[in-house]
């Protein structure tokens, strides 16, 4: 039991990472997936938002190294849009205007197939997909004048039938992708290729086919993305932690691989990041 309320503790953390700056959130909610789904969804999240005319909130995110189906709706949003946004390389943003929602789902690796055969395609890409059906019948659930949670549930609940009856019950291999992603995510130890690989009980070569086939980013990559989110998030928090303290948690050689390493993403030093998310 202690080890289960450990994991929910460190998956609830987790979720804040990659938000660079919370504040500036429209009202955000992340949803637990439904057990039917439980192999083929992280969570689900759902933003709002009503912008006065002429204003926009711009969103700075470090994503997480996964596909998103997010179906839309809103001011500048075609109608009926649902786009698959792909794994990303770089830090990302999105400029919201006037009204609107979105209904997403962070994808395991387990369900990407469904959608493609190579996610290496859709690096940092967001390709629009025709399903108004699926459109339609969350918008259903987002329009009614039930509280947000009620609401917010319904479209889950509509999100997580569709998925069931698209995605193809997962093949062992791609459970172990499912393994392999969440060791990296959840596992601060996890600080190399090997490391991933001897944790799930496999070769290198096949942690890197793994994350090829299932994922689109090489496991090296993973690896990277996590340490960039934790430091953000502690940086955000801990006006005062010293970088190079930050840099030998997180297992960087030194404070200057992590300057490096967050110019390169986030192109700007972790100083000038940590004063613009505390303004």
């Amino acid at each position: 039991m202690e080890q289960a309320s450990a994991a929910a503790d460190d998956e609830r953390t987790q979720r804040r990472r990659g938000v660079l700056y919370p504040a500036r959130l429209p009202t955000f909610r992340r949803v637990d997936p439904p057990l039917p789904v439980l192999n083929l969804v992280r969570w689900f999240w759902i933003p709002e938002w009503d912008l006065a005319e002429g204003r926009a909130s711009r969103q700075h995110l470090i994503a997480f190294p996964a596909l998103n189906l997010v179906i839309e709706h809103g001011s500048r949003i075609p109608p009926g849009m649902v786009g698959l946004s792909g794994p990303t390389t770089q830090a990302s943003s999105r400029d919201l205007y006037g009204r609107g929602w979105a209904v997403g789902a962070l994808l395991r690796p387990a369900a990407i197939r469904a959608f493609t055969q190579d996610p290496r395609s859709l690096a940092d890409d967001y390709v629009t997909l025709e399903l108004p059906d699926l459109h339609a019948r969350v918008s259903e659930a987002m329009r009614s004048s039930e509280p947000d949670e009620l609401r917010h549930a319904a479209a889950v609940a509509t999100f997580t039938t569709w998925l069931v009856g698209q995605v193809p019950e997962p093949t062992e291999e791609a459970l172990l992708a499912n393994r392999l992603a969440e060791i990296i995510d959840l596992d601060r130890e996890v600080l190399r290729v090997e490391d991933a690989a001897e944790r799930i009980g496999v070769s290198v070569r096949t942690v890197q086919r793994l994350a090829r086939r299932y994922v689109g980013l090489t496991p090296a990559a993973m690896i990277r993305r996590r340490r960039l989110q934790e430091s953000a998030e502690r940086l955000r928090l801990d006006p005062t932690l010293d970088l190079a303290t930050l840099a030998v948690e997180l297992g960087y050689s030194d404070q200057a691989h992590l300057a490096r390493d967050f110019r390169s993403t986030l192109s700007a030093s972790p100083s000038r990041y940590r004063s613009d998310a505390s303004e």
